[in-house]
């Protein structure tokens, strides 16, 4: 049986999948909006977390 490894967002995944500029997803990091973490320098975001960020934004606006 293989399990599947879920796989990191790097900050221009976010940022192309947001249609955010790199400024505006380190705005976000730094608000503690979108969750994120660090694998040495390499900033990366779970996918969930990037899909209950924009969840939430469509929540907000509706």
């Amino acid at each position: 049986m293989t399990t599947a490894v879920p796989q990191a967002l790097t900050v221009k995944d976010v940022m192309a999948a947001l249609r955010l500029s790199r400024s505006k997803v380190y705005d976000l990091i730094r608000s503690r909006a979108l969750p994120s973490f660090t694998i040495g320098r390499c900033r990366r975001f779970d996918p969930a977390d990037v899909a209950a960020y924009m969840r939430q934004r469509i929540e907000e606006n509706h």
